[in-house]
């Protein structure tokens, strides 16, 4: 294998980057900015000297130049941001930096890549998560019905909410201005929308989970109660290659079935919903969730712990007899004892100087005063 000549840091934006490079054999430290756009920045990569070894942080950019730079013949890693080392006293953080410090950290191999996608399995990905951005719009239309109506004292009584009879009794309202009236009919239709569209994505993922880039994974999945086609397809695109886990704990704590602080690569905080949705939190399988319901023998934590036999109350002070005035003889022994405590106290180490009358240095000894 030819060894790498030249590494380079790249720190990506949406309308610039900025590059550092490392010449192997000169130890030339090159610095680059570019616009925005994926192809001076290959161009530049090509121009180096060959073989070249490059890297980005993952972000909101994607994996655009990746693929450029992948097609172009020259090697490019995309790297987790969350592992890459840096100095807590580096309170200054710049795109120059930022370069020069991945240049240093990919010359030393203290960076960690990630695993890029194929373009086919990032599209279906898109598609899915749209899928997720209309439901989270549809919750939140629903929820501003509900309280316009709960405004004006209408609630239904009738049972379960959004079914087919409380979407006619929703029709049947009506109110005495006409800017409430507008008001709530645009709220409808855009309900009926969102139904419409969401009808239509479930159809076109439902077809995507029987290609056979996905049918294999999901099928596996959809044998878990609780876990149907979309839900499976869903939780097989964000989560990716099964295999990607080295140890089964990184996979059960991701699904949240081991606790941890750091299940979603995030910090300490909670994660977005649509992870937390993916994750088996959900008790209720009826509804399509991805919850396993616990049966009743596992479920000790709800039962109440058997209560431990208390101690008995210790007599009241008060009530019980004053104790005996101390003797004589007893005060002197506590008075001995006190002087001897104090006396294996003050028998401490002494240090002498480690430096010896011919500027030496000698060992260290201690001799009790």
């Amino acid at each position: 294998m030819t060894a790498t000549m030249t590494w380079v840091g790249l720190d990506v934006h949406a309308r610039s980057t900025h590059a550092a490079a490392i010449d192997r054999n000169s130890g030339e430290l090159t610095r680059a900015r570019f616009g925005a756009g994926a192809d001076p920045v290959v161009g530049w990569l090509r121009e180096l000297p060959q073989p070249v070894h490059a890297c980005y942080e993952a972000g909101p950019t994607g994996y655009a130049l990746y693929r450029a730079a992948e097609a172009a013949g020259v090697r490019i890693d995309v790297v987790a941001p969350s592992k890459t080392p840096r100095a807590a006293a580096d309170r200054i953080k710049t795109d120059r930096k930022d370069a020069e410090l991945l240049v240093r950290l990919l010359l030393a191999g203290s960076l960690t890549p990630v695993a890029v996608p194929p373009a086919s399995f990032e599209a279906a990905r898109d598609l899915a998560r749209a899928r997720e951005q209309v439901r989270a719009d549809l919750a939140r239309l629903r929820h501003r019905i509900s309280k316009l109506l709960l405004r004006y004292g209408r609630v239904y009584d009738g049972g379960g909410t959004w079914t087919q009879a409380h979407r006619r009794w929703l029709s049947g309202q009506r109110f005495e201005h006409v800017p409430t009236e507008l008001a709530y009919l645009d709220a409808l239709a855009a309900i009926d929308g969102l139904l419409a569209r969401r009808a239509a994505l479930d159809e076109r993922l439902s077809l995507l989970a029987t290609e056979p880039d996905y049918w294999p994974t999901v099928a596996r999945l959809r044998c878990f109660r609780g876990i149907e086609t979309l839900s499976a397809l869903v939780l097989h695109l964000e989560v990716g290659d099964f295999h990607r886990f080295q140890r089964p704990g990184q996979l059960a704590a991701w699904l949240g079935l081991v606790p941890s602080l750091h299940q979603s690569g995030e910090s300490e905080t909670r994660g977005s919903d649509h992870q937390d949705r993916l994750r088996l939190r959900a008790p209720d399988p009826r509804r399509g969730r991805l919850a396993l319901p616990a049966r009743a023998a596992d479920r000790r934590h709800l039962t109440r712990p058997a209560l431990r036999p208390t101690r008995p109350r210790p007599p009241d002070r008060l009530a019980s007899p004053a104790p005996p005035l101390p003797t004589t003889a007893t005060a002197a022994r506590t008075r001995q004892a006190r002087q001897h405590r104090r006396r294996r106290r003050r028998a401490r180490a002494r240090l002498l100087p480690l430096v010896g009358s011919r500027g030496r240095l000698t060992p260290t000894c201690t001799r009790p005063r």
